[in-house]
Order: structure tokens, then sequence, then C-alpha cells
């Protein structure tokens, strides 16, 4: 009897031990496509809100959107790409600067191609 007690204790101890491993490597992850502020989350959240309806089920959209777009690019890769589109917008020399730098447009065509697969998972 104590052999298979022994044995059961090294089987839930080794399923506790690949639990943790498993569970750390989940958070880990998870904790990488988290590095967005809430204050981000939510400014994204409410403009495309008002892209697409002021509805509870537009906020789930848009809430999915922005974790799916966290997950695929780091959060000052994110920040630089809305200061782009904010400058692209801005009329004068300094949003024409914007406009023609190649760099820049290249930044905010793959971030428009994250956006457009967080589109077709979220909507």
């Amino acid at each position: 009897m104590y052999k298979n007690n022994a044995k059961h204790v090294a089987r839930t101890g080794l399923l506790a031990l690949m639990t943790y491993i498993m569970l750390g490597l989940c958070l880990s992850s998870h904790a990488v496509a988290n590095d967005f502020p809430t204050e981000a989350r939510v400014d994204y959240v409410l403009g495309c809100m008002a892209s697409n309806g002021q509805t509870y089920l537009a906020m789930q959209k848009c809430s999915c959107s922005i974790d799916v777009i966290a997950e695929q690019i780091p959060y000052d890769e994110y920040e630089e790409v809305e200061t782009i589109v904010r400058m692209h917008e801005t009329r004068g020399e300094l949003g024409v600067l914007f406009r023609t730098d190649k760099s820049l447009e290249e930044q905010l065509q793959n971030f428009r191609s994250v956006q457009a697969d967080a589109s077709l998972q979220c909507f």
C-alpha cells in the first residue's frame, strides 16, 4: 500500500510541475500581449466604436480587435504608428513630411495589415 501511495504522490507532483510549467508559458506570452496600457486600449475601443456604432456588440468586437493587435505588435510600435496616423492627417508642411516619408508609409501599411487581420478575426 505504501508503494502505491508513493507512486501516486510522485505522479501528482509530476502533474503539478507540468501544469506549473505550462501555466508559466501561457502567462509569459499573455504578459507580452498585455504590454498595452489600459488607457491606450480604451482609446482604441472608443475610436473603433465611434466608427462601428455605440452598441455593446461593437464594444465587444472593438475590444477583440485591440487584443489581436496587441498580440501582433509591441506597444512602442503601436504608439509610433498612432503618431504617424495623427501627423499624416496634419495640414501644412509638417503633415507633408509624414505623408511623403517611405519608411513611415511602410510602418503604416504594416499596421493596416495587422488591423485588417484583427477585423477579420473579430468582426
